[in-house]
């Protein structure tokens, strides 16, 4: 199981994470979208939106800091774990806090505005599931981490970081992983099962950059007493940009 768990699931899961995005972006360019909701909501999703992604930016630059540069190379900047370690806290647990208020009125919003979660599907359900999991254990690392003040606490860039280094050098080491406490264990694995189903869900709208937004035609927006039998002109909307057409190509 260790082997598994530390040595054949990341390459299984980078291997789909690949594989997939590619298929996906051959084969259903027209899916390859957040199906923004803004048009249902907008209110809750101004506050919980930027809240999330931004906490999950500086999340994810800490998790690179903490995963990808060796302790060796910050010692010999003279940079003391002491010091080091008080940033990594203090950054994961604003981090975390801007993710966890986020995630929660994103997801009360779903469930609470009736026509966000009619169009609500059951891949985005899972979806949300796993990544609210993720949230959690990383919480519980970045907690268990600040809250622990003797010397002898677990330092996860002896372990973990130096496991995740050496999958990406395929040189995996599972024994790096043996010893980590366990909230560290599954927060690692469902991280990559979280990768793993990613090109399958509304997650691969992070892969598309906005540029297209700028020569997007205008979209107009009629009510349905437009056309035949309606008042001419009624209900005729003002031409705007939107982002739930998911491309601006069609046929």
């Amino acid at each position: 199981m260790s082997t598994f768990l530390w040595v054949v699931f990341p390459y299984l899961a980078l291997a789909t994470f690949v594989g997939g995005l590619i298929w996906r972006y051959r084969y259903d360019q027209f899916g390859w979208t957040s199906r923004s909701s803004q048009l249902y909501e907008s209110k809750l999703l101004r506050i919980g939106s930027p809240l999330f992604h931004l906490g999950l930016l500086i999340a994810l630059m800490g998790h690179l800091m903490g995963l990808v540069i060796p302790k060796t190379w910050t010692d010999g900047l003279g940079i003391e774990q002491h010091l080091y370690h008080l940033f990594a806290v203090v950054g994961g647990l604003v981090s975390g806090a801007m993710i966890v208020v986020g995630f929660a009125i994103l997801v009360f919003r779903r469930r609470t505005t009736s026509t966000v979660f009619q169009a609500t599907t059951w891949n985005d359900k899972l979806m949300y599931l796993l990544l609210g999991l993720v949230i959690a254990f990383g919480m519980w690392n970045t907690l268990s981490t600040a809250l622990d003040v003797s010397h002898d606490a677990y330092n996860y860039r002896l372990g973990v970081s130096r496991w995740f280094r050496s999958v990406f050098m395929l040189r995996p080491d599972a024994s790096l992983m043996v010893d980590a406490p366990l909230q560290f264990q599954v927060h690692a694995v469902l991280a990559f099962l979280l990768i793993l189903v990613w090109p399958f869900t509304r997650l691969v709208h992070v892969f598309s950059a906005p540029i297209g937004y700028l020569t997007r035609p205008y979209i107009v927006y009629r009510s349905a007493g437009d056309g035949p039998g309606g008042r001419p002109g009624s209900g005729l909307g003002v031409p705007q940009k939107t982002w739930d057409s998911p491309t601006s190509k069609r046929g």
